[in-house]
């Protein structure tokens, strides 16, 4: 199976890339813990930390734009620290001393006007959080997915929306990870079976098309956008 090399991320190639039609009425976006704790962090790979920013922040103005709900989350724990996981592990997880605003959304994002922040505890975005009542209660059924990192937050958050029922887009630009072979794994051999692969670039222009087609008054009657 063959990859594209887009930037030192990869996306697969091979596959059948069908359209994907996405109703905006029911689409969202989802951006995991671009916070001042994580995006500080050195090492980010294949995607500097700074670039995945830039690029979810476009998403993020993007979809408000287009009047397209942005969910915001964060992990952070609580005040005891009682909540963290211990399990019995092979490999040594990396303890960092917290500061006061680590857990802050970096500003290039937001939160802005309408955003919905949701704090997590662990690393999946759904368990323990209203962010699948939020969802369903605004008649959301297919995410775009991107943040840090991708093969922990990002990956863990996927799999949980894809068994929820979810459609999901993977933006593989705006999500970057600790190794350049953690993220190429997620990206090739667990995203395209539970959704589509796509570049930052590709969701903007898509999006941009459709409001200018919608703001000049043609397809008054769809609502919609369609991938390619």
């Amino acid at each position: 199976m063959g990859q594209v090399e887009e930037g030192g991320g990869s996306i697969p190639t091979g596959r059948t890339m069908k359209s994907l039609h996405i109703d905006k009425t029911k689409t969202a976006l989802v951006v995991i813990d671009l916070q001042k704790g994580i995006v500080e962090r050195p090492g980010a790979e294949p995607y500097e930390a700074s670039s995945v920013v830039t690029n979810a922040a476009q998403l993020a103005d993007a979809f408000r734009k287009n009047g397209m709900p942005v969910f915001l989350v964060r992990v952070t724990p609580s005040a005891d620290l009682k909540d963290g996981l211990h399990p019995e592990v092979d490999a040594l997880i990396e303890r960092r001393q917290t500061t006061p605003d680590q857990s802050e959304i970096v500003p290039e994002i937001g939160p802005k006007e309408g955003d919905f922040v949701i704090t997590k505890r662990q690393w999946g975005a759904f368990y323990g959080t209203e962010l699948d009542l939020q969802l369903r209660r605004r008649e959301i059924t297919t995410i775009v997915l991107c943040g840090i990192s991708t093969n922990i937050g990002v990956e863990s958050t996927a799999r949980d929306a894809y068994e929820r029922g979810y459609h999901q887009i993977f933006a593989e630009d705006a999500m970057t990870a600790r190794s350049k072979e953690g993220h190429n794994a997620t990206v090739n051999l667990i995203f395209p079976r539970i959704g589509r692969v796509r570049s930052t670039e590709e969701i903007l222009k898509k999006l941009s098309t459709n409001h200018s087609e919608r703001s000049k008054g043609s397809h008054k009657q769809n609502d919609s956008i369609t991938f390619q």
